[in-house]
Order: C-alpha cells, then sequence, then structure tokens
C-alpha cells in the first residue's frame, strides 16, 4: 500500500487528501482569512504559515507525519514543459520560488511537498501542472509573429479524466485519442492523441469559448479599439479578459447553477447567454475533431459545470455525431495528484526532471 499526503494550495485555502493507493481516507480544506494571508509580503512568505497548517491538521486528526510513503504537491507557474509526474529538484523549486510565469498559490505545492518529504525521508513529486504544453508545431501559429499559441490550462483534470476513460474501456491512455472539455471557472478543450494533450483552446490566454469568469476568443480589432480608447487601465482591462469576462460581465455571477435558476425563471438574456456557452463550446469541440481528422474514440465532459444536464444534454445534442459523449463531472485533482505518483511508484511510469 502506498499512503500519500497530498497538498493543493488556492488562494485562500490549502486542500489536503490522504490516500491509501487510490482510496481517499481523509480530505479537509484548510482555509485561511483574507488578514492572514495579506500579511505575508508574497506568495512565497506564506510557505511557513501553510506548513504549520498542514502539520497542525495531523497531528489534530491523529495522523503520524511518518507513515506518509510520498508527498504530492500541486505543480505552478513553471516553465513549459511535458505532462507527467515531476520530482520536485532544486531547479523545480527555484523557478517555482521565481515564478517564472507569475506568483501563485499552486507555486506552493512542490515547495511545501519537498520540505516535508525530505523531512521525512521520502519522496516527493508534483504531476501535470498548469503549464503542461505538448502541443504540435503547427497548433503554435497563430497569425501574427510575435504572438505564439501556449497551453495553460487544465491538465490535471483533462490528463485525469482521458485515463479514466481509457481504463474503462481497456485500453492505455497512448492508445485512444478524445477531446476534452473542462468546464468550471475557467473553460478548455484539448485534444488528446496517443498520450499528448496535442492542441487545446486554452482556458487563460484569450482563446476559445467563454466562461464563467474569463472572455476568452474576442474579435481582435475591438479589443483593440478598447485598449486604446483611453477609458480604461491596463489593469481593467485584464479584469475584463480575466476575472470579470463572460458570465460575470452579462449577468453578475460567475456561478452557472445561478445562470440555469434565471433560466427556469424565464430570463430572456440569460437563456441566451446560456446558449452562447453550450454554442461556443460546441464550436471548439467540432474544431477540435478536425485536429484528429474525425477519428474521435470518445468526446468527454468533466468540471463543475458537468454536474447540470442541462448543459450537458445541450452539448451532446450538438455532438454526438462525431462520437459518443461520456460525462465525468467534478474535477478530483486530489485523486488526480495521488495518481501521479502511484504510477511512479509502481513503475507505470518513470518520474520525469525539470
Amino acid at each position: 500500500m502506498i499512503k500519500s499526503l497530498i497538498i493543493n494550495p488556492g488562494s485562500t485555502s490549502t486542500k489536503v487528501g490522504i490516500f491509501e493507493d487510490e482510496t481517499l481516507v481523509k480530505e479537509e480544506t484548510l482555509r485561511h482569512s483574507t488578514e492572514e494571508i495579506e500579511s505575508y509580503a508574497s506568495i512565497i512568505d506564506q510557505k511557513d504559515f501553510r506548513k504549520n497548517i498542514i502539520l497542525d491538521f495531523l497531528k489534530k486528526e491523529n495522523i503520524d507525519i511518518k507513515s506518509f510513503n510520498v508527498i504530492v504537491g500541486r505543480g505552478g507557474l513553471l516553465r513549459p514543459i511535458p505532462g507527467g509526474t515531476y520530482e520536485c529538484t532544486d531547479a523545480l523549486l527555484e523557478d517555482l520560488r521565481k515564478g517564472v510565469q507569475g506568483q501563485h498559490a499552486s507555486n506552493l505545492g512542490g515547495i511545501l511537498a519537498r520540505e516535508i518529504g525530505d523531512e521525512i525521508g521520502v519522496p516527493s513529486y508534483i504531476v501535470d501542472p498548469v503549464v503542461v504544453d505538448e502541443m504540435e508545431p503547427v497548433a503554435r501559429i497563430s497569425g501574427v509573429p510575435e504572438i505564439e499559441r501556449v497551453s495553460i490550462d487544465h491538465p490535471l483534470n483533462q490528463k485525469a479524466v482521458a485515463r479514466r476513460y481509457a481504463k474503462e474501456i481497456g485500453k492505455k491512455y497512448d492508445e485512444i485519442s478524445v477531446i476534452v472539455v473542462h468546464m468550471g471557472g475557467g473553460t478548455s478543450t484539448g485534444v488528446h492523441k496517443n498520450g499528448k494533450m496535442v492542441d487545446v483552446y486554452a482556458a487563460l490566454n484569450g482563446d476559445g469559448a467563454f466562461s464563467p469568469e474569463r472572455a476568452n476568443g474576442i474579435p481582435a480589432k475591438a479589443l483593440v479599439d478598447m485598449c486604446f480608447s483611453g477609458k480604461y487601465t491596463y489593469d481593467e482591462m485584464k479584469k475584463k479578459i480575466v476575472g470579470y469576462g463572460g458570465l460575470n460581465a452579462y449577468l453578475g455571477t460567475n456561478d452557472m447553477r445561478e445562470v440555469n435558476k434565471m433560466c427556469e425563471e424565464g430570463n430572456e438574456k440569460a437563456i441566451l447567454v446560456r446558449e452562447a456557452f453550450i454554442y461556443q463550446i460546441c464550436k471548439n469541440i467540432g474544431a477540435c475533431a478536425t485536429v484528429l481528422k474525425g477519428k474521435v474514440d470518445q468526446i468527454i465532459l468533466t468540471g463543475g459545470i458537468a454536474y447540470g444536464q442541462v448543459i450537458t444534454d445541450a452539448i451532446k445534442e450538438r455532438v454526438d455525431w462525431i462520437c459518443p459523449v461520456t460525462v465525468y463531472p467534478g474535477e478530483d485533482e486530489l485523486l488526480a495528484l495521488a495518481q501521479g505518483a502511484i504510477r511512479v511508484m509502481t513503475g507505470e511510469e518513470e518520474a520525469q526532471k525539470y
């Protein structure tokens, strides 16, 4: 049995999971007040604070820290790398501290995993961080030489559900070709071919369908005109694209459940915006099907919005002529992190070096 401690730091909380093999023994969301977080000058300065909260939680639950075989952290904003499970090496930790692609709470995942792992003498890893980039060269061309299409999205959940589907049909991840749609606060639609995510409508960089909080694919000239209109600051424009775009901008909420309620009450604007969300997701799926030349084994819908049957049924109606559709609602990131470590420790795959 492999007993793992999983650490997933977020902006105002740290999720902790304890697994015995793939069985979740204990899960806890350790929440942090705004005052606590704002008392630190940087995200990296929060390390000891978050570590002590994790250790206090284990002590409270009477869990011996030395009983773990491996410590796994959520990967952060590293340099672009292929998917896989990565050792928490000195080089990886250095780039997490620097924040080579930005500062985010998830940067603390690998740092905390390595520190706790070293203290008890067990390995530490990160798994499929948001910067996983396996795009083919042809997919990187944007139309503007100075701007390259990049992949910063939801590889941890996307790859986890693709592996889940492969296992359920008796195949390996590298033997299937699937389209995975993650629908949460951000959206991403990925093309998975022979074990790699070869193209993606990314959730963060203004590409593809809008989401509850993000504008994503916007007509470029109109966006440029807004930027130089003199009406908005740089920060205000960024918030229009990420944070206050999408459902937030149209309906004043980032919760699709609230939007569904508005639709049930006959709100015509909400009905139109929800239909546009479905429409754009389906357009992304159709485009991704051309990457695979129509040879798609399965379309997989996942993320929190996939709990809503109205949404998933509407997507199926538009795209199931391509291939069957499977729905795996939610995003079990803690399990996905544990599974990444298990694959390495059982010899199913080799740990990657950053």
